[in-house]
């Protein structure tokens, strides 16, 4: 069975278990906390980074990579569009959405006002936050309102692997209470809607609200009892440090 490491919080897992869901593949989990991750994990990733997938066939790690694998080994139903300049921006817009739009959502707010207060026990950056909320994240979701479709998908009627990685990062925004302006952004805002409301990100639900509340090393009973397939080998430490990438 395939099993993957990461928790349910991180948009870049969350890309990965919703393809998983919409293939219709079987996984177990071990919901890692990378700020935990032992020294072992480093042998999977090198830049302690998740998710990490592992099959009978690859060990992998970014979960763009991750997905256009699952999507080439279990071809049905397609994520990608089937016209090369569709599937051209199909990939810009995932890279868009997993560097400039994480930046801001994830290692911007959510970073800042969830994960540096509750586990690495440092005090947000106000005057970050304040930057992003009030100039940078309104103009890149200027730009993406200009990309997003006024009804559907990015490609028509389905998900695509574009619509998966762009609305990913906005649950965690819903966690520390912001939300696209639907006056402004309507087209973003009813995408984002429209995909939060499909059963592959319905199912997670659960067990992303249960590692939000949750202590880390409470987590996997939780889940257990939630009913996730846990794996057996738990890649968790108990002291919080940084990824080998320094973040602000």
């Amino acid at each position: 069975m395939t099993t993957i490491i990461g928790n349910y919080v991180s948009p870049y897992v969350r890309k990965v278990l919703v393809v998983l869901g919409l293939k219709g593949v079987p996984y177990r989990i071990d919901p890692l906390v990378p700020f935990f991750a032992t020294d072992d994990f480093l042998k999977l990733s090198p830049l302690r980074r998740i998710p990490v997938l592992i099959d009978d066939q690859v060990t992998l790690t970014d979960s763009t990579v991750v997905n256009e694998y699952l999507d080439e080994r279990y071809p049905a139903p397609p994520l990608m569009p089937a016209a090369p300049a569709d599937r051209a921006k199909a990939r810009w817009i995932e890279e868009f959405a997993d560097t400039r739009l994480c930046d801001l959502l994830i290692w911007g707010l959510f970073f800042q006002q969830a994960i540096k207060p509750a586990v690495l026990g440092e005090a947000t950056d106000a005057d970050k936050v304040a930057q992003i909320l009030e100039t940078d994240l309104p103009a890149a979701m200027d730009y993406l309102e200009t990309q997003a479709p006024a009804d559907g998908f990015l490609f028509g009627d389905q998900l695509s692997l574009a619509d998966i990685a762009l609305v990913a990062p906005f649950k965690n925004a819903l966690f520390v209470r912001w939300r696209p302006d639907t006056a402004r952004w309507p087209k973003m805002a009813g995408l984002i809607a429209r995909a939060f409301a499909h059963p592959a990100f319905k199912a997670l639900e659960p067990f992303e609200t249960l590692c939000l509340k949750t202590p880390p090393k409470q987590q996997r009973a939780g889940l257990a009892d939630l009913g996730a397939a846990l794996s057996e080998v738990d890649y968790g430490g108990d002291t919080p440090r940084r990824g080998v990438m320094t973040l602000g």
